[in-house]
């Protein structure tokens, strides 16, 4: 008996030192760029445990023989990027009636191509607000089990709103009557509701405040739900540890979103300096989707944007984009959040360059893609930086991007959890 058990134990014994031992991966380059300080460190060596960041070497190591060698010479590593607005299961080329189209199938096929897109582009962690069937949920959980290629995802499950409102399905008639998801009206249903969105995955509560764009028969600036929803809805995700997304165009509706405690307001189009004011002092992070009136207006009637929609988008993009002014010059916070669907997912890099042209240094467009979107999502000691014990997300561009900004659309390198998805070509 007692010889089984040393067995048994010596056993146990090499199986763990078989799962403990691994090899190290050694990511060397022209640069890094340290988000937190915005200092370039030169010749930088990368030293990678499993899924982990162990350390940056700033001077030759001494590798095992089993350790693996990745040789970056003439790029520049950047933690992997962060897009805090995105609808993994939508397409660029189906917007207004064409959406009726789309089964739950489709749309997680679409959101299977998307995740991939996405992770190829340099982007290893996105929010994803918004989806049907809690088709997004499904997904993040296939790109944790290792099922599909993708970045990590937070992700909300269906948009909360009000009847007739933004997130509601205003296509069809009365007598197909069929609601959205996530419509709900009072402060007990938006609670049943929150609830409900839990009870099935979801990371992150996704409202609407105002009306919207894309959407048939609502005002983009009128509020439509009220302060008490509002405070009901955000009560009851946060007593449950999630944070909250609250899409806002409107001045009146950015407020009260504000006012009831919503961690992120998503577009904030339509500011004035008390809204401001308000966003500053409470802390409310800022996700403004500043590129995506280019496509809207120039291939959006093509893709099946409603006309109404597109004049809407008329009165809204240049608007926002003094919003977008304004609040940087404040010093409000702000994460990179793109809308990506709206347009073609992969392009989501194409924002930084707006950013930077109004307002943000390279460096402030670069940090609310990385450690800025972390500690919105409360995940700053795991993710947004390149630091000992963060999770290995790391990407590679040619070239300086505190120079060029517009590198960050040519990814040449993407690394999630310690595992390499693309490698430069030859």
């Amino acid at each position: 008996m007692i010889r089984l058990f040393n067995r048994f134990t010596l056993a146990c014994i090499t199986t763990l030192l078989a799962a403990t031992s691994h090899a190290t991966t050694w990511v060397k380059a022209d640069a890094l760029l340290d988000v937190v300080s915005g200092k370039l460190i030169n010749n930088p060596i990368v030293e990678i445990d499993g899924d982990k960041f162990v350390a940056v070497h700033t001077s030759p190591p001494t590798p095992a023989e089993e350790d693996e060698w990745v040789d970056l010479s003439g790029m520049t590593l950047l933690p992997g990027l962060m897009d805090m607005h995105v609808h993994i299961t939508g397409s660029h080329a189906e917007h207004g009636y064409r959406r009726l189209q789309a089964t739950s199938g489709h749309a997680a096929i679409l959101g299977t191509v998307n995740l991939n897109t996405t992770l190829q582009a340099g982007f290893t962690t996105i929010r994803n607000l918004g989806a049907p069937d809690y088709i997004d949920i499904d997904l993040a959980k296939a790109v944790d089990e290792g099922l599909i290629p993708g970045p990590r995802m937070f992700a909300s499950g269906p948009s909360l709103g009000i009847t007739g409102g933004h997130c509601d399905n205003n296509l069809l008639p009365k007598a197909l009557n069929v609601p959205a998801d996530g419509v709900a009206d009072g402060p007990w249903a938006v609670r049943t509701k929150v609830r409900e969105n839990i009870k099935y995955g979801a990371k992150v509560i996704k409202f609407c405040a105002t009306g919207g764009v894309l959407s048939k028969g609502t005002k983009v600036g009128v509020q439509q739900y009220t302060l008490e929803e509002m405070q009901a809805l955000v009560d009851e995700a946060h007593r449950r540890g999630l944070i909250v997304a609250a899409h806002a165009h409107g001045t009146e509706g950015i407020k009260a979103a504000i006012e009831a405690g919503v961690d992120s307001v998503e577009h904030a189009s339509f500011l004035d300096a008390e809204a401001i004011k308000m966003a500053k002092k409470r802390g409310t992070y800022f996700s403004m989707d500043i590129y995506v009136t280019e496509f809207i207006l120039s291939e959006g009637e093509a893709a099946g944007i409603l006309p109404e929609s597109l004049e809407k988008e008329r009165q809204t993009g240049q608007r926002q984009r003094k919003s977008f002014s304004d609040a940087v010059a404040a010093g409000v916070k702000m994460v990179f959040g793109t809308d990506a669907a709206v347009y073609p997912h992969g392009d989501n890099a194409k924002q930084f360059a707006r950013m930077v042209r109004f307002g943000m240094t390279e460096l402030q467009a670069i940090q609310a893609a990385t450690i800025n979107a972390a500690t919105l999502l409360k995940m700053q000691d795991q993710l947004g930086s390149v630091a000992s014990g963060k999770q290995a997300d790391l990407i590679a561009v040619a070239g300086n991007p505190l120079e060029n900004i517009s590198l960050l659309e040519q990814v040449g390198f993407v690394m999630k959890d310690g595992t390499i998805y693309k490698q430069p070509e030859q």
